[in-house]
């Protein structure tokens, strides 16, 4: 769908003639940013036939996508998955006596003091890596994170990167109806498959197929979707992903991460 904004030029007022050189003057002109606000998506059977379309109001998923908010989420989301438990020891933290080695004059010796010190073997670390889970964390307002969240579908709609079926409800898990699937309808590179609580046969189906991961629909986030190229859901998990964005879409969300 590419980038669905476009600028339009309009003239205000009437050309006027200059005093001076006797030559006409352009109108003052002005641009507006028209937005499309309806995104029609396709929606397919098991057999990548298409058999409806679905209307998705880009309002509710914040009007237009915003990379820098986007940048920022996923940003947190990385830093709050470290686990945090590099560690190197320093000089006050290895074993040894703090005593001086040895006198500092007459030994012939250069100067020297711990045993813990930098510069001997099996001494302390400089710099030494400290850092636990909670130095690495970083946080959102929740009505960024909410916004983000719904932004990031936004811009996998945008780029034709959501992939809509009627149906994900699989009589029995079976990885070769999954990986048919996958193929008619054209992915060929990661895909996230939001799938309900009680679709746990299509959760089996894909599993054990390379570069496809499965989230729950209530639990898709940013991270997520733009870890991976495509997204496949079925129109009912959709539908009801819209319909709790638009419950949370009040204005002050977008505003606030205007």
């Amino acid at each position: 769908m590419g980038d669905r904004n476009r600028m339009i030029a309009t003239f205000e007022g009437t050309p006027s003639r200059c005093s001076t050189c006797g030559r006409t003057r352009r109108a003052k002109q002005s641009t507006a940013q028209v937005y499309e606000t309806m995104i029609e998506l396709a929606v397919h059977d098991m057999s990548g036939k298409k058999i409806d379309s679905l209307a998705i109001d880009e309002s509710t998923l914040g009007q237009e996508v915003r990379p820098g908010l986007l940048k920022q989420a996923y940003v947190m989301f990385h830093a709050n998955r470290r686990q945090g438990s590099a560690r190197t020891k320093s000089r006050g933290m290895v074993e040894g006596s703090t005593r001086k080695i040895y006198r500092q004059k007459g030994t012939g010796n250069a100067r020297m003091g711990t045993v813990r010190t930098i510069i001997r073997k099996g001494g302390g670390v400089a710099f030494a890596k400290t850092k636990t889970t909670e130095k690495f964390r970083k946080r959102m307002p929740k009505r960024m994170r909410r916004l983000a969240n719904r932004n990031a579908l936004l811009a996998k709609l945008v780029d034709n990167e959501v992939k809509c079926v009627d149906s994900l409800d699989l009589d029995s898990p079976r990885t070769k109806t999954m990986e048919s699937l996958i193929a008619a309808l054209g992915i060929d590179r990661t895909c996230l498959v939001a799938l309900g609580s009680e679709q746990k046969n299509a959760a089996l189906s894909s599993r054990n197929l390379d570069h496809v991961d499965t989230i729950r629909v209530d639990q898709m986030n940013a991270f997520e979707l733009l870890n991976h190229r495509y997204l496949l859901v079925d129109k009912a998990g959709l539908q009801s992903f819209l319909d709790q964005a638009m419950a949370v879409a009040g204005g002050s969300d977008d505003k606030e991460a205007a």
